[in-house]
């Protein structure tokens, strides 16, 4: 693996403070160092901005909600055909690209690291198989646990010592990173064919509430020690007037002992601030949501931006897509995975001249532009929810302009204009804050420590873009900025270089990330365990387990627990 020294960019490496300082970068044996031999490569990135490279947090890449996505949508693969080059294998895919485009559409925007969040633990293996298919990118994925019914069960005899053991085996036998809870208690609702519609309702059977299933695995979170908080979908999640349901969750979990680490990450908190109460006075909360979050800071969360195109929804929220369904009335796929999750996918198109979709395009916007922290409040799209990650450029430029913005806003449906909160709010986020809010926040609320930042030691995944700030107002003209942003001009993956102008021109397999958590006693698997397993699932304890050869890392992230 050669040297590398990227020489005289504009650095943004907020992690360690670089706010666009002309400086080099060294590389050796795939990792950031303080000097390299005269011998290394010389990349010129005089005139260009250079980020580490990007990290999305929660985009649904791999596994079984996908894959039934691409059955489901036939339509979507003839949309959008990508033919073979070279170096780069053919695909298909706009809404759900196949796993090799997926790897190069993130790596073509500067992306070197993502993570897939939802995995039904029965369906790791696959998962773990599409993960491995995808190519330039390091990944991790989230096994859905908030309603497995051991969980439950622990968490209702008030065991989080047991449970937290139980937890620490999910992750190693899934090969999982982080806790994710989807509708808490609404998916186990949803087998009876009913829902949660507040955090202190009673889930069937288990007489145990949401607010306990959160508040319980986010202490389990702490007892275990993970690297990442808990990733939670909130209850109520796309329904009018739901955030005051988001405020009741946050409050909640204020009563998690905060130690400077978040107690939980709220994804697409887009689709968690809506007002009014119902589609007729449908609005937009994210001014209240805002003021909340601008004063406490248990919690981290990342936008679900609507982008005004056609899609493909996928939750493990059953109850949502059902309402979707009814909503549109457009084809769908509804299910449970026995005793684990429930899931739904349904096609679906966000379009301007609709007042609803309107509204939440603005919400995420918004709730972007009035957190005051950037460290707060990360850029996604809920990839394929709000819409493809090969928007995000898109993005981007909404962010960084306010012309930008004003531009799409002036060509949505007038209701919407007349109740946007965009034309009153003049920030502009600057460079230094889109590294923030697409590389080091999101590597931080991770917790990887070797991702996100340009600091000696780190990963040499680095992204630079045609963009000099000393001579281009990405707010004026935000145009140039999107186009920069779509095509980088060189990804480096492990210091080796995998897109320069925008084309893919390396090969990097990527790596598959996943927790080894070390309790001081395992986790109790006994007779009754495995009878469950023989009742009530498809496959046999013995089975279910996924083995190393699953993955492309044999040397798990380790962590010790107080358990």
């Amino acid at each position: 693996m050669p040297e590398v020294i990227i020489k005289n960019g504009f650095v943004f490496d907020p992690l360690n403070g670089i706010n666009g300082e002309k400086m080099d970068i060294s590389i050796k044996n795939g990792k950031i160092v303080e000097k390299v031999t005269h011998k290394a490569k010389v990349i010129d990135a005089t005139g260009l901005t250079v980020m580490p490279g990007g990290v999305d947090i929660h985009t649904h890449i791999a596994g079984g909600e996908v894959n039934t996505g691409r059955m489901v949508r036939p339509e979507d693969h003839v949309k959008d055909t990508v033919t073979k080059t070279a170096m780069t294998r053919s695909g298909t895919g706009y809404s759900i690209p196949s796993t090799f485009v997926t790897g190069y559409r993130y790596s073509q925007m500067g992306y070197t690291t993502v993570m897939n969040p939802s995995m039904a633990p029965l369906e790791a293996k696959h998962t773990h198989e599409e993960l491995n298919d995808i190519p330039l990118l390091d990944k991790a994925t989230y096994p859905l646990i908030g309603d497995w019914w051991f969980v439950l069960e622990y968490l209702k005899k008030g065991d989080l010592k047991e449970c937290a053991r139980h937890v620490a085996w999910m992750m190693e036998i899934t090969k999982g990173y982080a806790i994710k809870i989807v509708n808490p208690g609404g998916l186990e609702s949803w087998g009876f064919g009913h829902n949660v519609h507040s955090i202190d309702d009673v889930v069937p059977n288990f007489c145990i509430t949401p607010r306990e299933i959160m508040v319980g695995l986010a202490k389990v979170n702490e007892m275990l020690n993970l690297p990442h908080s808990i990733h939670l979908h909130t209850n109520n999640l796309g329904l009018p007037g739901n955030y005051s349901t988001t405020l009741e969750t946050m409050k909640a979990l204020e009563t998690v002992p905060y130690h400077g680490k978040p107690v939980a990450h709220i994804t697409h908190l887009q689709f968690s601030s809506f007002g009014g109460d119902s589609w007729g006075n449908f609005k937009s909360a994210a001014e209240e949501v805002a003021n909340y979050i601008n004063t406490h800071n248990h919690m981290t969360f990342d936008m679900g931006q609507i982008i005004f195109t056609d899609t493909t929804t996928m939750t493990a929220d059953g109850p949502f897509e059902y309402t979707l369904y009814q909503l549109s009335g457009h084809k769908w796929v509804n299910s449970d995975v026995e005793t684990e999750t429930s899931g739904g996918i349904i096609p679906f198109h966000y379009k301007k001249n609709n007042a609803v979709n309107a509204t939440q395009w603005s919400i995420g916007l918004e709730l972007a532009l009035l957190i005051k922290d950037p460290w707060k409040m990360m850029m996604t799209t809920d990839h394929p929810n709000a819409g493809p990650f090969s928007f995000y450029p898109r993005i981007l430029a909404w962010l960084t302009s306010k012309d930008a913005r004003m531009a799409t806003l002036k060509n949505c449906h007038k209701k919407a204009q007349k109740n946007s909160l965009l034309p009153s709010i003049d920030r502009e986020i600057t460079l230094y804050e889109l590294a923030i809010m697409t590389r080091a926040a999101q590597a931080k609320a991770l917790g990887l420590k070797n991702k996100g930042h340009l600091g000696v030691g780190a990963d040499a995944d680095v992204a630079i873009f045609n963009i000099n700030p000393e001579t281009t107002d990405i707010a004026r003209k935000y145009k140039t900025a999107r186009k920069a942003f779509k095509n980088a001009a060189y990804t480096i993956k492990d210091g080796q270089i995998v897109v320069k102008d925008g084309e893919v021109v390396g090969k990097a397999d990527g790596r598959t990330m996943w927790l080894n958590v070390e309790t001081t006693e395992p986790c109790r698997i006994d007779d009754e365990m495995k009878n469950k397993f023989r009742q009530y699932w498809t496959v046999d304890y013995e089975n279910y387990p996924v083995s190393d050869h699953y993955v492309k890392v044999k040397d798990p992230i380790t962590i010790k627990a107080s358990v």
